[in-house]
């Protein structure tokens, strides 16, 4: 498992997506998955780069929707956050229900939970910075619906993590996983884990039938909890080498765009918010990923401090940036982000949301 930074890689892991057979196997561990999500949620390419790639290869509707709609569930999610903010970080429509502790599973974090196809994938999290979409679900299961723990903390760890880490989709997804976003809560038992993960264990906590979840007592193994805490080392701060007299673009976690302005005679700087990741921190793996990533952008300077500070070197008019929930506070000329469909604003579903786009679609 890779996840290359140059855009050559980049290029041809689009070129090798067969919508039809994500569309069939992507809950499997050895799915046709895309592995495209670390440069969709840096910014370095966009979800309506992929959707117009998916378009181009002309497939019939029903071999290709199933990709397209998930990419359109990430255009969904920033949508939401968008329109919440901050509330994001909140049970967004209901209480968590029966929560005993606000930390994470020890087990978890260690990957010794002793189910051998969850600390195998928790391993590879740590050593790759990344976890099959349907095995965060296992685990986002595990910790708040059987080991009760709120999805805040937990999440906040899952995200540190990966390199395709988008804290609207991660805290989100946790949420409907734990009854917070949704309905009801998702439970995945051992049989399921064993089908899609190619595992033939038996005898653990999760061997159960779904009907005695409600009812199951917190396993042993996840009593034992800890508090997630990360600070992330940002590098030293270099001066900048600023021409005043020309625009500043300005790239972040989430925007690492080589195509942006790209033909325009602009400094280019990628700021660090000591605060952004105080708020958000990430482990070493995705800050290095992103260093590397931003190699893509040239003559780019790396700038770890506030957007104030760096306002503060240039002019205000010169200073361009693209929009995100996480930059509120920057000024200057704001440039909108590409999106997949033309559907705007909130929706309290998906689908009411994926019903607006599956008009334009068809």
């Amino acid at each position: 498992m890779s996840f290359p930074t140059d855009l050559k890689s980049i290029q041809e892991r689009i070129l090798s997506i067969d919508p039809k057979k994500y569309g069939t196997s992507r809950n499997h561990k050895s799915g046709a998955v895309t592995r495209l999500s670390p440069y969709i949620a840096r910014g370095v390419i966009s979800t309506k780069m992929v959707f117009e790639h998916i378009l181009d290869l002309d497939l019939p509707y029903f071999h290709s929707v199933k990709l397209i709609q998930e990419l359109a569930w990430r255009d969904y999610w920033q949508q939401v956050w968008i329109e919440k903010g901050n509330a994001i970080d909140r049970d967004l429509k209901h209480n968590q229900s029966d929560v005993s502790n606000h930390q994470v599973p020890t087990a978890i974090l260690k990957a010794q939970s002793g189910i051998n196809a969850i600390d195998k994938a928790i391993q590879e999290l740590h050593n790759y910075g990344y976890m099959h979409n349907h095995m965060r679900m296992y685990v986002a299961s595990i910790v708040c619906n059987i080991g009760h723990s709120h999805w805040l903390n937990p999440a906040q760890w899952l995200y540190a993590n990966l390199l395709d880490g988008d804290w609207a989709s991660n805290a989100l997804s946790w949420q409907w996983v734990a009854g917070a976003n949704a309905n009801k809560k998702y439970y995945a038992n051992q049989e399921n884990i064993n089908n899609f993960f190619e595992s033939d264990q038996s005898d653990t906590f999760l061997d159960l039938g779904y009907e005695q979840f409600e009812t199951l007592e917190t396993p042993e193994i996840l009593k034992i909890t800890e508090n997630f805490e990360l600070k992330t080392e940002l590098p030293v701060n270099k001066d900048l080498v600023l021409n005043t007299q020309i625009s500043t673009c300005i790239y972040t976690y989430y925007n690492l765009d080589p195509e942006w302005r790209k033909d325009e005679g602009v400094n280019r700087v990628l700021i660090l918010e000591p605060s952004f990741f105080t708020k958000y921190p990430i482990a070493q793996k995705p800050l290095d990923f992103i260093i590397s990533l931003s190699r893509n952008i040239e003559d780019i300077q790396v700038f770890v401090g506030e957007f104030i500070e760096l306002k503060q070197q240039t002019k205000e008019s010169n200073l361009i940036f693209k929009e995100h929930p996480t930059n509120l506070h920057f000024t200057g000329i704001k440039d909108e982000r590409d999106w997949m469909f033309s559907v705007k604003g909130f929706f309290p579903s998906f689908f009411a949301f994926w019903k607006k786009c599956n008009k334009e679609l068809k």
